[in-house]
């Protein structure tokens, strides 16, 4: 079944890759070729959408994949009135993901909050040390107590008394304690699992802190994650935190993390969270980077998310003052050469290897503005460099704010990008904020941003004409963000058939898309995220300053769509992190929320003597969306129809409906369990010895069948696809 269930993949994935527009391996992010207009070229009309395509066109490009019964929805209200509505996001209640985001306080948490609440190891030295307070919340102080008692101890084991004597325990004094420790946390253990579960927390913190110490360390098995799983979010960054030898601010990006699931997943302000998902990409920061662990929560709480929908000058500056970009790309180590804190004016220009860092004054006009091929030179590199000394952090390993300290900036006037930029002795910042805004209203910037957003919403391989309509709205609405999305919307390229579903899902479209598409509620992001991980997309993880790729050859390979429907078995056996899957009811969701099925009327059945369903009616539509002449179809014809059009919006091909039937007719055992599946299988699978046939076993059941059928629509070529 294995080699089978591989070789559907291998099957399947040509008819992903095969529309040349979503394959143009040349296009990356950063390289916009320049505005061309072809008047020769022979233009071939583009043939509209139908209402309801264009429907289904907005939802797969501005929200994270369309709930069942979302086509209607928008169709009722009017394609363009709901668009309008999602670019007010204030407008639109959100209150049931607000309610799950109450969860996850690093949200609402300054930088300096986070380093206190997810303290890095020497975070807990300098508390241990008595340069910093302990925190005066008592159960965040109780978690403290262990990180300290810990330090301590190692402290004591590194002593050497004055005979020579070391105070550090032999392996076997080691071996001992440890096993002391395991007995002692599976007695606490028991001991929470005896009382209620919004009292165990606040029980384990106020046990003595070497019980506490080893219970965070040694609980292991079915009782780490039962009791992990009951925790809050709240309460498992306690645990988490406890139980980290090193620190647990890396704990903060987990949590960030699984909010943001969550708001792609559950969010009824779909486009400002797309929005905020492209900005983020686009003014990308790499979390795990020193001091960022503590800084991206807010970088995107501050700086991205409330200009998502705004200007693009207002957005630009907002990153450029982020803490977080000033450590990403290292603008807060850049010293004018002659600037005060440089000593004056220098022949060296440097003094103790200190002087200009040109990180983000190049990616700020290759990557945010106005891209590579842009006309700056080298030497404008150096020049917005040194325009830009001076903003930095206030004692960023604590979680400061940006600031701007005038001993750092360059003096004196500059040229730049064949432009005089003023000096203010008195404000040196300004000079900073002139080139920002000049780099924001630039043709160049125009185009390059126009340029992205058609790839991100239109195709891989943006349409000239579109782009170039696109960056003329850019520059009259002084780079009004809404407006160049509306100019997207209401244009023939983004409501015509040739960009229709021509888009592939990266990773985390596919995901969110998953479960939108089959109205799961996310029970477990945490192993959302995880999976993201292993498809190569973890939020806030790309360590280039590009972000990530969006085009199909970055996300379309035999290895992608493999763990892709990897995690759609897992999901729909309910084998995905204890998250619950209900087909039946999917089923049903998808019957009541289509208002005919087949394009005629709703399915009417009647049990036949042999075990199939009859469908009346259905049986038409069914057989004719196939390709088929007319003819009795069986009840997995019916549910596979219905679950196409719930999952897809639509039919899928005859090759995928064929390849569907064969893999469901494949012996049962196998699939029932999760299973991961390697290059070597899929290699397996392609040889002679993948061919032969199995020996018969028993069918699989109707819950078992209509699980696999769901689990395949859902890794079709064309669910990969927006």
């Amino acid at each position: 079944m294995r080699r089978a269930f591989a070789c559907f993949a291998v099957v399947l994935l040509p008819a992903i890759l095969l529309p040349a527009q979503m394959v143009r391996s040349a296009q990356m992010v950063g390289s916009a070729p320049k505005a061309k207009i072809s008047k020769t070229e022979k233009t071939v009309p583009l043939q509209p959408l139908t209402e309801r395509e264009r429907a289904q066109q907005i939802l797969n490009r501005f929200t994270f994949g369309a709930r069942p019964g979302e086509v209607e929805q928008v169709l009722s209200m009017g394609v363009d009135k709901w668009f309008a509505q999602q670019l007010d996001p204030n407008s639109i209640k959100d209150d049931a993901v607000a309610r799950r985001l109450g969860d996850y306080p690093v949200l609402r948490m300054t930088p300096d909050q986070v380093v206190q609440t997810f303290p890095a190891q020497f975070v807990v030295q300098q508390v241990a040390e008595g340069k910093m307070p302990k925190p005066s919340d008592p159960q965040l102080a109780a978690v403290y107590e262990v990180g300290l008692w810990r330090w301590q101890k190692s402290l004591d084991e590194k002593k050497v008394d004055a005979g020579g004597t070391s105070h550090m325990p032999t392996p076997e004094q080691q071996e001992e304690q440890k096993k002391a420790d395991q007995a002692t946390a599976a007695r606490i253990a028991g001991e929470l699992f005896a009382i209620d579960r919004k009292d165990r927390m606040a029980n384990l913190l106020a046990r003595p802190v070497a019980e506490r110490a080893a219970f965070a360390q040694y609980v292991a098995g079915e009782q780490r994650n039962l009791l992990i799983g009951e925790f809050t979010p709240r309460e498992r960054e306690y645990f988490y935190a406890m139980a980290a030898p090193s620190g647990s601010s890396y704990r903060a990006l987990q949590e960030l993390s699984e909010a943001k699931m969550l708001r792609m997943v559950l969010s009824e302000r779909q486009v400002q969270e797309v929005m905020t998902d492209f900005w983020f990409n686009h003014f990308n920061v790499y979390g795990p980077k020193d001091s960022d662990q503590w800084y991206t929560a807010a970088y995107e709480r501050d700086a991205i998310r409330p200009y998502a929908l705004g200007k693009f000058r207002d957005l630009l500056l907002a990153t450029a003052k982020s803490p977080a970009m000033m450590i990403y790309l290292d603008n807060f180590t850049s010293i004018g050469p002659n600037s005060d804190a440089n000593g004056g004016k220098r022949i060296d220009g440097k003094r103790n290897g200190r002087g200009l860092n040109e990180n983000y004054a190049r990616e700020v006009m290759e990557l945010h503005t106005v891209g590579v091929n842009g006309g700056y030179t080298q030497a404008d590199v150096t020049k917005l460099a040194a325009i830009l000394t001076g903003w930095s952090v206030d004692n960023q390993n604590l979680g400061g704010k940006f600031i701007f300290d005038p001993k750092k900036h360059e003096p004196g006037e500059k040229q730049w990008f064949g432009q005089t930029i003023p000096d203010d002795p008195q404000n040196g910042q300004q000079q900073g904020i002139i080139a920002l805004t000049k780099l924001a209203s630039m043709p160049q910037t125009a185009h390059f941003i126009s340029w992205k957003l058609a790839q991100r919403f239109v195709a891989d391989d943006p349409p000239p004409a579109l782009v170039d309509r696109m960056a003329a709205t850019f520059q009259q609405t002084d780079g009004d963000i809404k407006q160049v999305l509306l100019t997207l919307v209401h244009s023939p390229e983004f409501n015509s058939r040739k960009y229709f579903r021509n888009k592939v899902k990266t990773p985390q479209e596919f995901l969110a898309s998953a479960f939108r598409a089959t109205a799961t509620d996310p029970g477990n992001p945490g192993q959302m995220v995880q999976t993201l991980r292993q498809m190569g997309m973890p939020f806030y993880g790309k360590l280039e300053p590009t972000g990530y790729y969006i085009t199909a050859d970055r996300w379309m390979n035999t290895t992608a769509l493999i763990d892709r429907l990897n995690f759609a078995m897992q999901l729909t056996q309910s084998k995905y992190g204890g998250q619950k899957f209900d087909s039946s009811r999917l089923l049903a969701v998808g019957l009541m929320s289509q208002p005919s099925v087949g394009g005629g009327m709703k399915p009417v059945s009647t049990p036949a003597s042999n075990g199939e369903v009859r469908a009346v009616k259905i049986a038409d539509s069914v057989s004719s969306g196939r390709g088929r002449t007319p003819s009795p179809v069986t009840g997995m014809d019916v549910a596979l129809d219905v679950l196409e059009k719930t999952l897809v919006g639509g039919q899928v091909s005859e090759k995928t409906n064929a390849l569907i039937h064969q893999q469901v007719a494949q012996p049962a055992p196998q699939v029932q369990t999760g299973f991961q599946l390697d290059q070597h299988q899929v290699q397996a699978a392609q040889s002679s010895q993948a061919q032969q046939s199995v020996q018969p076993q028993q069918p699989m059941s109707p819950p078992d069948t209509l699980n696999m059928l769901t689990a395949l629509v859902l890794g079709s070529p064309e669910f990969q696809v927006r």
